[in-house]
């Protein structure tokens, strides 16, 4: 650790993972607490052989991009890092992100890249949030000098400079009301009746996590994770909360003794209503008939409801679908994207390797009334062989929104083998995605790219690419 201040350095950019940038002595610097434009005092604390990592401690010159984050957590909970930036601003670099991934890891020719698309909303937009509980609340420096504090116990995100700590969330712009207030009636209650608070270290404690999570059509859900099954003071806390909340329409309850928060592999339980809430979504063509799309606790769906319509809307157009096409949707998930353009093919084949997901892929379907889609479950690398194509036939388009990580590479290999007429690349991680065009190259010319920003206040970009097979 070195102790170092360099004055008057100009900050010059962002990082693939949002950090801003300058250049000293032909050296990148990645810089904390800084906007590009700004001119200031950078006091750097850790050297390595090609970068050097520092932070902004005092601003000289601000950017004119650089505003006043309306969140008082801002600098100590994870997320929103860009707050600090204006939205237009941010927008930008969300765009030079994404062609700067596809030229310089793609490697390939790029069409014009069309402007990012900016989210509708920019506060409140998602619709899914996880706190922790946690008795290792983040403490301020005059906090930690402080003896008379004994409560430690804390409800929020756990800080990124040490996961073992969470910080006291007061209020989230992320999710709406009443998101904000069961949180912290849920606290509250805690407190007043000595419900004990997750100890991460030792793996004590009753309390463990709390997930809400809001439709468009107003229902609410949330679920409870308890680490001991304490069953009179589990039935209190939930019985508080149907009391004060009667809008929530799915309250469930987790036991989960495991070392980890995921919940995943574990049961979920009925309280009080529905085991889901219900999600709409019109039609890409025509917005008159909506969708419904069934959420379990379980479930993936995309967290920003508004912005997740615009994306799959691309998806869509960028297919172009006659009627008459086999579409096969890779990581189908719950099967959004099949359902959603299932009316315009011939038969759309999901798969997904999560066997919930695909239980929920079917359900909905079903719900819509949906007749022309089939769903699978298992690894892709091993599903999508020549048997699988042979019984469900040969895809005229596949539609592919795969994880952080992107496609793997045998599956890569399966679709320059299989060679359908287009691919539509879904990507929540240009870089993953730049690669694999890349490998895709060889037989495939990459002719529209899309951004799409689901996230607004972070560096995350979504982009929606269409490849169209070349014609040798």
């Amino acid at each position: 650790m070195i102790r170092k201040t360099i004055e008057n350095v100009t900050i010059t950019g962002t990082s693939s993972d949002g950090r801003a940038v300058a250049r000293i002595n032909e050296m990148v610097v990645f810089v904390q607490d800084a906007v590009p434009g700004d001119i200031g005092d950078v006091m750097i604390y850790r050297k390595k052989k090609s970068f050097m990592e520092g932070r902004l401690i005092n601003i000289t010159t601000p950017s004119l991009d650089r505003v006043i984050p309306f969140c008082e957590h801002f600098g100590v909970c994870g997320g929103c890092k860009w707050q600090n930036m204006g939205y237009e601003a941010q927008l930008i670099f969300k765009q030079n992100q994404v062609e700067d991934a596809l030229k310089r890891l793609g490697k390939i020719n790029l069409p014009e890249i069309s402007k990012i698309i900016p989210s509708p909303v920019s506060k409140y937009y998602r619709n899914k949030l996880e706190f922790t509980f946690s008795n290792n609340r983040w403490l301020t420096n005059e906090e930690m000098q402080d003896e008379s504090i004994k409560n430690k116990n804390a409800l929020g995100f756990h800080t990124p400079q040490s996961f073992s700590k969470v910080i006291d969330i007061n209020h989230c712009h992320l999710q709406a009301d009443p998101s904000n207030e069961i949180r912290l009636s849920v606290k509250n209650y805690a407190l007043e009746n000595n419900l004990t608070f997750f100890d991460l270290k030792q793996q004590t404690g009753l309390l463990r996590n709390l997930i809400i999570r809001t439709s468009n059509t107003g229902e609410i859900m949330v679920i409870v994770c308890f680490h001991l099954d304490e069953k009179e003071a589990i039935a209190s806390l939930l019985n508080h909360l149907s009391n004060q909340f009667p809008a929530i329409t799915s309250l469930l309850y987790v036991i989960n003794t495991k070392g980890n928060d995921t919940i995943f592999d574990l049961e979920v339980k009925v309280f009080k209503g529905n085991d889901h809430i219900i999600e709409e979504m019109p039609l890409a063509d025509d917005e008159s008939r909506k969708l419904k799309f069934k959420i379990r606790a379980k479930s993936f769906f995309q967290t920003n409801s508004e912005q997740a319509y615009h994306l799959y809307k691309i998806a869509y157009e960028y297919a172009d679908l006659k009627g008459t096409e086999i579409v096969y949707d890779l990581y189908t998930g719950t099967g959004t994207i099949a359902n959603f353009v299932a009316h315009q093919a011939k038969k759309v084949v999901g798969i997904d390797n999560i066997p919930d997901a695909i239980e929920d892929a079917k359900e909905n379907s079903i719900v819509n009334e949906i007749t022309n889609t089939s769903f699978f479950s298992g690894d892709l690398k091993t599903v999508l062989n020549d048997d699988f194509i042979n019984e469900n036939g040969k895809p005229d388009v596949i539609i592919t929104d795969p994880p952080r990580a992107g496609m793997h590479e045998d599956v890569v290999k399966k679709l320059l083998e299989i060679e359908p007429d287009k691919i539509v690349y879904v990507s929540c991680n240009p870089a993953t995605q730049a690669r694999d065009l890349n490998l895709l190259d060889p037989k495939y010319e990459l002719t529209k790219v899309q951004p799409v920003d689901m996230f607004p206040h972070t560096h995350h970009v979504e982009n929606v690419v269409l490849l169209v097979k070349r014609d040798f």
